[in-house]
């Protein structure tokens, strides 16, 4: 049973961590700069991109929530 505790517990950092990367490179809003015709700034980015999808960024994420599917799978088979 830890063995499974264990495995959830490090999918979730995983996941955790992809979210937090995915939401710290960039600026959410910038209202100093306000665009004439527009009602209120808004928390969308104008173009983020895909970059932030990346392996090389979210390797730490990824491999704490492939350990942590090796323990769910191996203790699910124990």
């Amino acid at each position: 049973m830890l063995v499974i505790f264990a495995g959830a517990i490090l999918f979730i950092c995983g996941l955790l961590l992809l979210f937090r990367e995915a939401l710290a490179r960039r600026r959410l809003s910038d209202p100093s700069k306000p665009i004439e015709g527009a009602a209120s700034p808004t928390l969308e980015p104008r173009r983020q991109g895909l970059g932030f999808l990346g392996v090389s960024r979210n390797w730490p994420g990824l491999g704490l929530m492939a350990a942590g599917a090796i323990l769910l799978i191996s203790g699910a088979y124990a």
